[in-house]
């Protein structure tokens, strides 16, 4: 018999260790050939700008790292079934394998490819590796997916979680070729890289570095955007480049080793659970960037409001966390949790304005934006999700960030205009004292602007909307 090959089509799973299915391809097979589609499909949601950017440097990592274990990485744009067979015919390959995704257009093109391969005989694999469970393995007593999230997380925590496994042993290392390299990254995009390591070695440096230090604090500082105690694991999670099963094993040996952190390793895990959450959400349901999960919102009446709209996105809203989260996002690609909430809310209830809107420009901007959290994240924001936000909460970015931002340290830090603002004004300069904006340097709607509503009477407003509902 002669050398056999088999394909390992990589997707959302960028990353050599717990890739079952890269295992599965060495195992079946003497040589492994990996390829990885930007697919032309029409209904799979093509990456934003800056996703896109960070899965151009991740794929690069990659082939480097594949490269050591003797495969070739092959990069190419088109319709998923069309460029896997292009792909099987090149490299000679005469299995195929894959991780399996939950978005349900993705879902159904795996489906075309998987049957339409078989029918023509070639040996297919798929496999469980980027979720903690799949979505149809956690369901309620009644057989039903779950739709609050509190018995979620006790159903999961009690779900057989896989060790995570090893990267595979390779064979010859090959020179690596160039990969993506029809690739042009915009100009704005340089602005993100001093904040990043991309790839593998860089996620779990993440992984690192949040156990030794920002864990002990995680459960009070992860609402207090200044500290720097949140994982930042999303990006390299969205794009798989570690698996939520070596996040979770790392978290409970830790509390296995130091029992005393085991309730701050299980908020830290629930954190992680929410985002399986989502996607149990994402598979259950239709499209859940467009369709909201609540069939009432469907007739909900949103405002055309694009002058405000690009205030928000500007980060000239008048109000300074909600400002600074949104600049924080543009400069880094990154926005810290609870201001996420904070610029949501602001969007969707005190402006009115279509939180499909405030989704998409979340996804051209965030490095971790993907199909289930970024979309689920924003229903839950909206009122529209299942486990929502209820609709009578609405956020005061006032009164939030004089909670989670007590001297302003994370405004000063992307809203410089107001550095010089004494912590008492910092959260609310369009009620400080002429002669305190005047030793600031700050003239109200010239250095920075008046808020562009009233928090008192749009949240009536919003109140008023949602109730009709």
């Amino acid at each position: 018999m002669g050398e056999r090959t088999a394909l390992v089509w990589l997707r959302n799973d960028l990353r050599l260790a717990d890739n079952p299915a890269l295992h599965a391809a060495f195992d079946a097979a003497d040589r492994v050939a990996a390829l990885y589609v930007h697919q032309s499909d029409p209904d799979v949601r093509a990456p934003g700008g800056a996703a896109r950017w960070w899965l151009h440097h991740s794929l690069a990592d990659l082939n480097e790292e594949l490269a050591k274990l003797g495969v070739r990485l092959s990069v190419h744009t088109g319709s998923a079934l069309d460029t896997v067979r292009a792909a099987l015919k090149d490299s000679g390959a005469t299995s195929v394998f894959w991780n399996r995704r939950y978005g349900p257009a993705e879902a159904r093109t795996d489906l075309v490819v998987e049957n339409m391969l078989r029918a023509e005989g070639v040996d297919i694999g798929t496999f469980a590796a980027n979720v903690l469970a799949e979505p149809w393995t956690v369901k309620t007593g009644a057989g039903n997916p779950f739709s609050v999230y509190t018995p979620f997380w006790k159903a999961l925590k009690g779900q057989h979680i896989p060790t995570p496994l090893p990267a595979p042993k390779g064979r010859s290392p090959i020179k690596p070729i160039p990969v993506d390299t029809d690739y042009r990254q915009p100009r704005w995009a340089g602005k993100l890289t001093p904040y990043w390591h991309i790839g593998e070695a860089g996620a779990h440096e993440a992984l690192a570095v949040f156990i030794d230090g920002g864990l002990p604090d995680y459960p009070q500082g992860r609402d207090f955007p200044a500290r720097a105690v949140t994982s930042r694991l999303s990006p390299h999670l969205r794009f798989g480049e570690i698996s939520p099963r070596q996040i979770w094993h790392a978290g409970h040996g830790l509390a296995a080793r130091e029992p005393h952190r085991a309730e701050t390793v299980d908020k830290f895990l629930s954190e992680l659970a929410w985002r399986d959450f989502n996607y149990h959400q994402l598979y259950h349901r239709e499209d859940i960037a467009t369709v909201p999960m609540q069939g009432k919102y469907a007739t909900m009446t949103w405002r055309d409001a694009p002058g405000e709209l690009a205030a928000w996105q500007q980060g000239r809203t008048g109000f300074p966390i909600v400002d600074a989260g949104m600049r924080e996002m543009w400069a880094t690609g990154f926005m810290q949790n609870r201001v996420r909430m904070l610029t949501a809310s602001l969007l969707a209830k005190n402006l009115l304005i279509d939180w499909r809107r405030g989704e998409q420009w979340f996804w051209d901007c965030l490095v971790d934006a993907d199909d289930a959290n970024n979309p689920g994240n924003w229903q839950w924001v909206a009122g529209s999700g299942l486990d929502a936000s209820p609709y009578f909460r609405i956020f005061n970015p006032v009164t939030q960030g004089e909670r989670f931002d007590v001297e302003g340290a994370y405004v000063r830090q992307w809203v410089p205009e107001l550095a010089k603002l004494p912590d008492q004004w910092v959260q609310q300069p369009f009620a400080a004292p002429a002669d305190v904006l005047r030793q600031a340097g700050i003239v109200l709607g010239q250095t920075y602007p008046q808020p562009i509503v009233d928090l008192k009477t749009s949240r009536v407003r919003a109140l008023e909307v949602a109730r009709e509902l």
